[in-house]
């Protein structure tokens, strides 16, 4: 559906071309050791055969490598001292028919660095697979905790978090939602966003990012080869969650995700006034009639007129009606050249006029 990325363009025009290949995309926060301390869940929906995974923490661009999804195979999060390949590997496993334990034992088995890991994976039978490495745990006395929790078409680990209760939320709020006529995605962010209310990885001045990663085997659910449907990954932002959610609703057009309504008001009558007087509105001949019931409502009529003035203008909008600050300029522009802006000016007085 979108994607919602911090690109490192600026690092094309001061490295070789070989080097920005394999770091152009990458944060320089992120170092020569990637640590995604954080928490996450990996989770299927039986209905549609979605899978995917939604993931907070404190470090930069988390979706660039902790999240990953196949279509009609299944989802991984590699975390904590993350080792990328484990989403792939894991994910080539389970479409070979290898349960999601015994391919996450194998991979596990082979990594001489399984001690600094946190995954967790599913495959589209609902049977998911956990591991935490022993260098995960220790700083419980510093509030640094550790958990896992599984449930039915789901998965939840995390680590560096305010209290174990994080991953209890996020898994009782996803299992509460099962069954319900809602997308993936949807719920996903929903609840990622139960943990992270919580207080979710308990670092502080961290840069802070988000992503969920959605994919879907059906046929034309997605255009991309790979059948991924929703990619948002909100790179740094204060409230990285809220942003995911915010943008998942906006390009899904969620019914909330803007205010619905009909404008009406003494700026509507301005509008109208000035329309008129270039000849977009009404008849030229005839009296702006303004009294009448309704006329300061932005309807059709004067929706209609403002995109033919825009459009005169050689602008271009896909937005019907839309009026901004350039727009206004442009019409007082065009009223000045005209000779008549002075007499709209003196009608306008009495309608933008405060009184006490």
């Amino acid at each position: 559906m979108t994607r919602y990325v911090w690109w490192l363009a600026a690092l094309a025009t001061t490295v070789p071309a070989s080097v920005t290949e394999a770091t152009a995309q990458e944060p320089a926060a992120w170092g020569l050791d990637l640590e995604f301390h954080t928490f996450s869940i990996v989770a299927i929906d039986a209905r549609t055969g979605e899978s995917g995974v939604a993931v907070t923490t404190r470090r930069p661009c988390v979706g660039n490598a902790v999240p990953w999804a196949r279509p009609g195979v299944g989802a991984v999060a590699t975390q904590g001292g993350t080792r990328l390949e484990y989403g792939p590997e894991l994910l080539d496993l389970l479409a070979e028919g290898v349960a999601p334990q015994e391919a996450l034992d194998r991979i596990v088995a082979a990594d001489e660095g399984r001690e600094r890991r946190q995954v967790g994976v599913i495959d589209m039978r609902g049977r998911s697979a956990q591991w935490t490495g022993s260098g995960q745990y220790g700083g419980e006395a510093q509030g640094d905790w550790v958990a896992e929790r599984t449930g039915h078409n789901f998965a939840v680990q995390g680590n560096s978090l305010v209290s174990t209760h994080v991953v209890d939320v996020v898994a009782e709020t996803f299992a509460g939602s099962e069954g319900s006529a809602r997308h993936l995605a949807d719920r996903l962010i929903e609840a990622l966003a139960t943990g992270q209310r919580l207080g979710g990885d308990g670092r502080h001045g961290d840069t802070q990012s988000a992503a969920v990663l959605v994919a879907d085997p059906r046929p034309g659910a997605s255009r991309r080869p790979d059948g991924i449907t929703v990619d948002i990954n909100v790179c740094e932002h204060p409230e990285p969650v809220g942003e995911v959610r915010r943008i998942y609703d906006t390009i899904s057009q969620t019914l909330g995700f803007r205010e619905l309504r009909r404008f009406a008001g003494r700026d509507v009558l301005q509008l109208k006034i000035m329309l008129h007087a270039l000849g977009y509105y009404g008849t030229a001949t005839e009296e702006l009639d303004l009294d009448t019931p309704g006329s300061d409502i932005y309807g059709p009529d004067a929706m209609e007129a403002v995109d033919r003035f825009r459009g005169d203008q050689g602008w271009q909008t896909s937005v019907g009606g839309f009026v901004d600050a350039r727009t206004i300029e442009r019409l007082w522009s065009r009223l000045e050249e005209v000779g008549r802006a002075g007499e709209v000016r003196e009608r306008l007085l009495a309608i933008a006029r405060v009184d006490r």
